[in-house]
């Protein structure tokens, strides 16, 4: 059992060694896009599925409170979120808009939607890109494979970070420490705050 766990441990290890050189530029690329948006004024509004939505709340989270070290809150909404209004409109129109129809009511053009999805097939999340684009925002696509439907649908003004793993855990662990990078790169550049352990 023990040996199982460091298996384990060491095909993580692997995973992120594989695809960091990779994903690195575009990580950068993702926070500095973010970081326009903020000084503009504008919020990040997140969505996923399962394990996907869990992530997004850490990095909304991150955003709102604090990552390492204190600094003002930054404006960041997971939809999908409260219960109510998710099996509202699950009910009245359809579970493919739960996510799109709280893009149109709550995005503005110049915010930036964050998906999390390890297959990119999720209808609920590519009607969400679709609405984004309606409201003239960016997306930020963390995504898994090979990017399924919502790869398909980004344009110039949006970026994907793609991970070309099959394991849907080797996805969240490497979308997980994306999303530490990011809050990492956002703090540094809006408050010139650096980590503790620098």
């Amino acid at each position: 059992m023990e040996q199982h766990v460091i298996t384990l441990f060491h095909r993580s290890i692997e995973a992120k060694m594989q695809v960091g050189e990779q994903l690195a530029p575009l990580i950068a690329e993702a926070s500095e896009m973010i970081v326009h948006a903020l000084v503009g004024n504008n919020k990040i509004l997140l969505c996923g599925n399962g394990s996907s939505s869990a992530i997004a709340q850490v990095f909304s989270a991150n955003l709102i409170n604090r990552f390492e070290q204190e600094r003002p809150g930054l404006p960041a909404l997971t939809l999908g979120t409260d219960a109510t209004s998710l099996s509202a409109i699950a009910d009245v129109a359809s579970y493919s808009d739960v996510y799109a129809k709280q893009v149109r009511a709550l995005g503005v053009p110049g915010d930036i939607l964050v998906i999390i999805s390890t297959s990119g097939k999720p209808g609920n999340l590519i009607q969400a890109v679709q609405a984004a684009h309606d409201r003239d925002m960016s997306v930020i696509a963390l995504t898994g494979c090979d990017g399924g439907d919502i790869s398909a649908l980004l344009d110039v003004n949006d970026i994907e970070l793609q991970v070309p793993l099959d394991s849907r855990p080797r996805i969240h662990e490497v979308h997980m420490l994306s999303v530490f990078c990011l809050c990492d790169l956002i703090d540094q550049q809006l408050f010139g705050v650096s980590p503790a352990y620098d």
